[in-house]
């Protein structure tokens, strides 16, 4: 088979797994079963709920939502009497409705100027949670350039076309901050619209752009199959970028607390099986699996060698940056009205969880 004929079907490929998934309908809740759970909760941790509940989490499969995974794996949600349900939609402009009235309890954020919209117009959500940033050194989200490509340093992205997903979005902030670390404007760069992930692939090895803001597991692909190269590393003018987040739903974080403390003790203990996995090599062959199965990505060994998503153990955020990118994104003119942040952020059920886990070991 000839190398273009070859190239041209993986990125058909590689576009298909970034897809999969995203339109089925939300399951519907299990039906209620006895529970078994201890008479005492174990120390450092509470009892178990006295009846049996279901939470709703919107999730699409992306790897960033490994602490949900691992924890429904793992049993941690059933330690708590607790039997979640993965819903999908088929963007966030459903989601967030769905969010704000409680049909779903939970859901992950990407950081766009129509996420803030909304919540200035008056969708009632919670930022909680850490739910994905890039790791220094090991970014899971940055930029790509070709294999002989001319561009060694950030100055040298000057008169060259760069690709983005799309505008007023964590992409274009970034983009926005790597621009400005290599001392230019974006007047000296051509900015290239490509929605889809996948075709930023062959873009890159035809030569119609230069660079590109691609992300993981489709950075690995392309290095493997020669098609680009990682460029440096977004961490070096982006170190503290919050690039998604995990979302409440109001009624879930204020009239159902009990539920939602432990369910974040459970999603805190599954963040920390993912960094015991893949940042301390402890039980990585079983998380592996849990991520083969929940995501995308079914090649166990490729998961040896991307660069996963960062977690935070605590599941802390970059707060200070959220409000940043926001300011980032109102600047552009792409959002109307003003937010109240300490609504918004709220990381009450996040810091009492972590009372009682005690911070994360990292040792």
């Amino acid at each position: 088979m000839g190398k273009g004929i070859w190239k041209f079907g993986f990125i058909l490929f590689a576009a298909m797994l970034l897809v999969l998934g995203g339109c089925a309908k939300k399951e519907p809740a299990a039906p209620a079963k006895p529970a078994e759970k201890p008479e005492e909760a174990p120390s450092g941790d509470l009892a178990p709920l006295e009846e049996r509940v279901t939470v709703m989490i919107a999730e699409d499969g992306a790897a960033s939502g490994a602490g949900f995974y691992i924890a429904k794996e793992k049993g941690y949600f059933e330690d708590y009497n607790i039997d979640v349900k993965f819903a999908q939609f088929a963007n966030s402009d459903e989601m967030l409705p769905a969010l704000a009235a409680g049909e779903v309890d939970i859901a992950g954020g990407v950081s766009t100027a129509s996420f803030f919209n909304a919540i200035a117009q008056g969708i009632d959500v919670r930022i909680i949670a850490d739910k994905g940033h890039n790791v220094p050194g090991k970014s899971y989200f940055t930029f790509v350039t070709g294999v002989d490509s001319d561009i060694k340093d950030y100055a040298d992205m000057k008169g060259k076309k760069i690709a983005v997903s799309s505008r007023n979005s964590i992409d274009s902030y970034i983009f926005d901050m790597m621009i400005e670390h290599a001392g230019l404007t974006e007047d000296d760069v051509e900015f290239v619209l490509i929605a889809d992930f996948g075709s930023m692939l062959g873009a890159i090895d035809n030569g119609s752009v230069d660079a590109a803001l691609s992300i993981e597991p489709l950075i690995t692909q392309g290095v493997e199959n020669g098609m680009h190269q990682r460029f440096l590393d977004a961490t070096d003018y982006a170190p503290e970028s919050q690039i998604a987040m995990v979302l409440g739903s109001p009624q879930f974080m204020t009239q159902e607390k009990e539920i939602s403390l432990r369910f974040m003790l459970a999603y805190l203990k599954g963040l920390r099986d993912y960094n015991d996995a893949f940042f301390k090599d402890d039980g990585k062959d079983e998380v592996i699996d849990i991520m083969v199965k929940h995501t995308a990505l079914k090649d166990p060994e490729l998961w040896e060698k991307v660069y996963v998503t960062g977690l935070d153990p605590d599941g802390k955020m970059f707060v200070e940056d959220i409000r940043k990118q926001f300011e980032h994104y109102k600047a552009a003119g792409a959002i109307s009205g003003d937010i109240d942040f300490d609504t918004a952020i709220d990381t009450s059920i996040t810091e009492e969880a972590l009372k009682i886990l005690g911070p994360y070991d990292g040792g």
